[in-house]
C-alpha cells in the first residue's frame, strides 16, 4: 500500500485519478516505489519522501516522481514554508538547462486527494472585511486632543489581550531559535530593513549599520537560552493592524512571521509606535503618550509576571526602530527624530537589562 510508503495518507484511487486529469486520459496504475532510503549512502537525512509511480497510457509506459515535503526544524516548520520550497522548484527547475523538467505542484489534502495548483501566477489571501477603525488614528488623534478614559481602557485592553495570546506555551526550542535567526537575517526584519536604507545614510553609517547587525548576531546567541520562553503571538501587533469598534472591542489582522515566537516582539511591536508618537509631539516618551504606554505596559506584565522579558526584548525594540526611522518606510520624520530612534536602537543593543522606567535615557 502507498500509505505504508510516505507518512501522509495517499490513496491509490486518488493519484491514479489525479494522473489521468493531468495527462488527459485514461491510464493504468503499473507500481508504486519509494525512493531514496539512504540505506546505502552515508547521508541519512532529507528534507521529505519521493515515490515513483510508474503507469501505462496507450500501450507506453511512463514514469514520474512524486515528492513531499516533511516538517523539520530547518525552516519547514509551517505548512507555508513547504508550499514556498515546492513553488520555487516547480517554478525554477523549468529553466535550468539539463534539470529535470517539473511537470506540476500540487498538494495532499487532509483525505490524501491529490490536486494541482500548476497554474497559479499569483496567490491571493481572501479574509473577512474587519469592520472598525485602525488604532493609529486614536494615536494620531492625541496629538492635538487630551487623552479621554476610553483611551486608557483600549490600551489596558491590549495588554490584557497579549497576555492572553502568549499564555499558550509550546516547548518546540527549534522554533524559538528560528524565531531569533529570522529577526537578525530575514528580508522583513533587522538585515533585510537595513538593506532597503540608502548607502552612507545620513543618520546612521554603514559602519554604524554593521555594528547593529554585529551586536544583533550576539543577541542571536544569547537568546539561545531562552528557548522556553517559545509562545504563541500576533507577529506584527502594530496600530495599522488593529482596528476597534465600539468601546474595548477590537479585531487585529495581518498576522506575520509564524504562528509561535517570542512575547517581546509583539509587546515591543506596538511599544514602539506608543515611543513614537509622542516623540513627534514630545520629542520624548511624556504626555499622554506615556499614559497609555504605562498602562499597556503594566497591565500585560501584571497578567503574565514577566520580568525575564526585558533581558530578551533588545533585539525585538531594534528591529522595530529601524522600521519607524527608514525613510522609505516614514519618509517625514523630521532630523531629530530619526536620530533619537537610532539612538534608542544603539543603546537598546548594549543594555544587558532593560529598565521601562528608564526609556528616555535611551533616546540620548
Amino acid at each position: 500500500m502507498i500509505d505504508e510508503l510516505i507518512n501522509i495518507p495517499i490513496k491509490i484511487d486518488s493519484v491514479e485519478k489525479y494522473l489521468k486529469e493531468r495527462f488527459d486520459g485514461k491510464i493504468e496504475i503499473l507500481g508504486i516505489k519509494k525512493l531514496g532510503s539512504f540505506n546505502d549512502t552515508i547521508k541519512k537525512l532529507g528534507y521529505g519522501d519521493t515515490f515513483l509511480v510508474t503507469f501505462r497510457k496507450k500501450g507506453k509506459d511512463r514514469s514520474v516522481v512524486f515528492s513531499t515535503m516533511q516538517r523539520d526544524k530547518y525552516g519547514h516548520q509551517y505548512l507555508w514554508d513547504r508550499a514556498q520550497v515546492l513553488m520555487f522548484q516547480y517554478d525554477a527547475g523549468q529553466r535550468l538547462h539539463r534539470h529535470a523538467h517539473p511537470l506540476d505542484v500540487g498538494y495532499f489534502n487532509a483525505e490524501g486527494m491529490a490536486h494541482s495548483v500548476r497554474d497559479a501566477n499569483m496567490f491571493f489571501l481572501l479574509t473577512e472585511k474587519v469592520e472598525g477603525t485602525d488604532y493609529f488614528l486614536d494615536l494620531k488623534r492625541l496629538k492635538n486632543e487630551a487623552v479621554i478614559d476610553l483611551d486608557i481602557e483600549r490600551a489596558k485592553m491590549l495588554g490584557e489581550y497579549l497576555a492572553e495570546v502568549h499564555s499558550e506555551k509550546k516547548d518546540a526550542p527549534d522554533l524559538y531559535i528560528r524565531k531569533v535567526r529570522e529577526l537578525i537575517g530575514h528580508g522583513e526584519c533587522i538585515m533585510g530593513i537595513i538593506d532597503g536604507y540608502p548607502g552612507n545614510y545620513e543618520f546612521c553609517s554603514d559602519d554604524a549599520f554593521c555594528d547593529i547587525e554585529k551586536r544583533c548576531v550576539e543577541w542571536r546567541w544569547k537568546l539561545k537560552q531562552y528557548t522556553h520562553r517559545l509562545c504563541r503571538e500576533h507577529g506584527d501587533f502594530h496600530p495599522w493592524n488593529i482596528k476597534f469598534r465600539e468601546g474595548t472591542d477590537f479585531s487585529t489582522f495581518d498576522r506575520s512571521r509564524g504562528e509561535y515566537g517570542e512575547a517581546a516582539d509583539d509587546v515591543s511591536t506596538l511599544s514602539i509606535n506608543y515611543l513614537l508618537y509622542s516623540l513627534l509631539k514630545h520629542g520624548k516618551l511624556d504626555g499622554d503618550y506615556k499614559k497609555l504606554h504605562d498602562i499597556y505596559i503594566t497591565t500585560y506584565l501584571e497578567k503574565t509576571k514577566d520580568r525575564e522579558l526585558f533581558k530578551v526584548i533588545q533585539p525585538f525594540y531594534a528591529f522595530r526602530c529601524l522600521v519607524i526611522a527608514s525613510p522609505e518606510w516614514y519618509p517625514n520624520h523630521p532630523a531629530d527624530i530619526r536620530k533619537k530612534l537610532f539612538n534608542f536602537a544603539k543603546n537598546i543593543l548594549t543594555t544587558e537589562i532593560m529598565s521601562i522606567d528608564e526609556i528616555n535615557r535611551y533616546f540620548e
